[in-house]
């Protein structure tokens, strides 16, 4: 069993998004990014950003250049960095060392082979040099006037390989004058009992701030971070959102939250505590990844409730299927609404809208939902739709809007048509034609839409061209109505999705389209079920569209989940 110290107070908490955070396969961060992102997880509150590793590449040159001129923390500290000598090398002459000198952060972060196996493979080297490797880096960039964090890296694979030869290099850098030892379970496999020991142990022989680094492969990183705050490390290393290569690194978001809300620790300033959810969206867009709608704590689904046994408790007690008050972390109660849903979770729903409906329209829209998604509807997809159905029921679509449009029809055309040679774009490096579609010759595809609507006492017909039937389709709907619908300019489609629902059926099966539309403030999806894949693509857009214009003209952002297209436009 571990010793068990003095819980710390507080906690620094140090966001390595920039650097480790951007090794996720997929993120791509501009400099520009970069910079938005600190201005984020200052905004949040962290202690301190990790910028990049200068001279590493042109990207993070440029962000250090950039940072001491734009960026204007409030409370966090920017860090760079990077690694210690090389093997054999001076400390006074190593490029690394000298460009993290030149980046002009106060802090810097260098990381160090804490395992043997590394140390002996990796870097070829013997013990002994590694050791000195650490101390003489360290020392260097002291005497530069520099505050030093020590990275030991495979920290905890190394303890359990050779602890003399781990623990030799923490005190190596200890006594050159490391401000804080952060032990890193690189690999990310060792599991919180492991951590607990071994961090205990270790906080026994150091009187520097012991921190903690934990990659998630074996999926307890955050559990990890928690053991070793628990053992004493008052230092936490991590990313917003879990970012980073593989599976990612100790997810932030999660580790501050329980920290402070769990264990009464101090991480980030308390008022500011109620913008993790708004601050790891942010980011989210930013690094252009949809977030984990299932991410503990700041995730769209962190507090949504679709049982109706949960929903019925829920109405009694805020804290029946709750452990924490969602705006304590700035996030929210939602209920989803699918085929299992009941009186209770309609009613949760309606009040979240601010809609009355009574006991009648309760019935009409619970039966309306149960049949609809025994067809193939899916309501937790699609919160306009939802939305747009309760309206009705309660009639509430909106003023002016109430009566909206009616379609009289919509027709589509493509046409293919073949050309009668291969231009010089349709031939390969031999001159050959490419082999596309061997079976048939080049053609042109065309798609024109015309769609009929009443608005008001007037009939309008509308032609527009588009790349594809759904395309030109939303083109000619807002030919038609944009005019009397300005609003309409600021509404925009985001995401088209299809699915097959019954594929035995092949081309004859059902399908489900979802549309994902946006607007300044917020975005919505709508849905559509049919055989025809352009008519469940035209309820779909229909639904986006009388979505929008009642957003714009009532102010709301209603959060739904659902489907139907409303007897009001059609």
């Amino acid at each position: 069993m571990s010793l068990e110290l003095d819980l710390p107070a507080a906690v620094d908490i140090y966001d390595t998004t920039l650097r480790d955070g951007s090794q996720q396969e997929g993120i791509s961060l501009t400099v520009d990014d970069k910079l938005r992102v600190a201005e984020q997880l200052d905004h949040l509150g962290v202690a301190y950003i990790e910028g990049g590793w200068p001279g590493a590449n042109p990207k993070d040159e440029e962000f250090f250049a950039r940072a001491a001129k734009e960026l204007r923390l409030q409370g966090a500290t920017l860090v760079a960095f990077g690694s210690t000598r090389r093997p054999g090398g001076q400390a006074s002459s190593d490029e690394t060392l000298r460009r993290l000198v030149e980046a002009g952060t106060e802090v810097v972060c260098i990381v160090a082979k804490a395992s043997d196996l590394h140390v002996t493979e990796a870097l070829r080297t013997t013990l002994d040099e590694a050791v000195a490797m650490a101390a003489d880096s360290v020392a260097y960039l002291r005497q530069a006037g520099l505050r030093v964090f020590f990275d030991a890296e495979h920290f905890f694979d190394g303890y359990r390989r050779d602890a003399k030869f781990a623990l030799r290099v923490l005190a190596a850098a200890e006594a050159a004058g490391a401000e804080v030892l952060v032990l890193c379970d690189t690999n990310g496999g060792t599991l919180p009992d492991e951590v607990g020991n071994i961090v205990a142990d270790v906080r026994t022989r150091s009187s520097a701030t012991i921190g903690g680094h934990f990659h998630n492969d074996g999926g307890c990183s955050v559990a990890n971070s928690l053991a070793a705050v628990r053992q004493g490390a008052s230092h936490v290393q991590g990313c917003i959102n879990g970012y980073g290569e593989r599976t990612g690194n100790a997810d932030l978001s999660a580790i501050i939250a329980n920290l402070s809300l769990k264990m009464g620790v101090k991480t980030i300033p308390a008022d500011r505590l109620e913008r993790l959810t708004s601050v790891a969206h942010h980011i989210a867009e930013i690094v252009n990844l949809t977030l984990d709608p299932q991410r503990p704590y700041v995730g769209t689904a962190a507090f949504a409730h679709k049982a109706g046994l949960h929903t019925s408790a829920l109405i009694r007690r805020s804290d029946a299927y709750e452990h924490v008050t969602p705006d304590i972390v700035g996030n929210g109660t939602r209920v989803v609404v699918s085929e299992l849903a009941g009186r209770s979770t309609l009613q949760l729903k309606a009040a979240e809208l601010g809609l009355e409906l009574d006991s009648p329209a309760l019935g009409r829209v619970l039966d309306s939902l149960k049949h609809l998604e025994h067809n193939g509807y899916h309501f937790e997809a699609a919160d306009g739709s939802l939305e747009l159905l309760m309206r009705a029921a309660a009639g509430a679509l909106g003023g002016r809007l109430g009566d909206l449009f009616r379609i009289e029809s919509f027709r589509v055309i493509t046409d293919w048509r073949a050309r009668d040679a291969v231009t010089a774009d349709g031939h390969g490096d031999d001159g050959g034609p490419l082999l596309v579609h061997p079976w048939s010759s080049p053609g042109e595809l065309t798609t024109e839409a015309t769609v009929k609507a009443h608005i008001g006492d007037e009939r309008v017909v509308a032609t527009a061209e588009g790349n594809g039937p759904v395309n030109a389709l939303d083109a000619a709907l807002r030919l038609a109505i944009e005019p009397h619908f300005g609003e309409l300019r600021n509404v925009h489609l985001t995401d088209y999705r299809v699915r097959v629902l019954d594929t035995a059926k092949g081309t004859g099966a059902v399908t489900r389209v979802l549309l994902d539309t946006a607007d300044a403030e917020g975005s919505w999806s709508t849905i559509g079920v049919s055989e025809n894949i352009i008519e469940a693509s035209w309820e779909a857009l229909v639904d986006s569209v009388v979505f929008g214009l009642i957003r714009a003209a009532t102010g709301q952002a209603g959060v739904a989940a659902g489907a139907a297209t409303t007897e009001a436009v059609q």
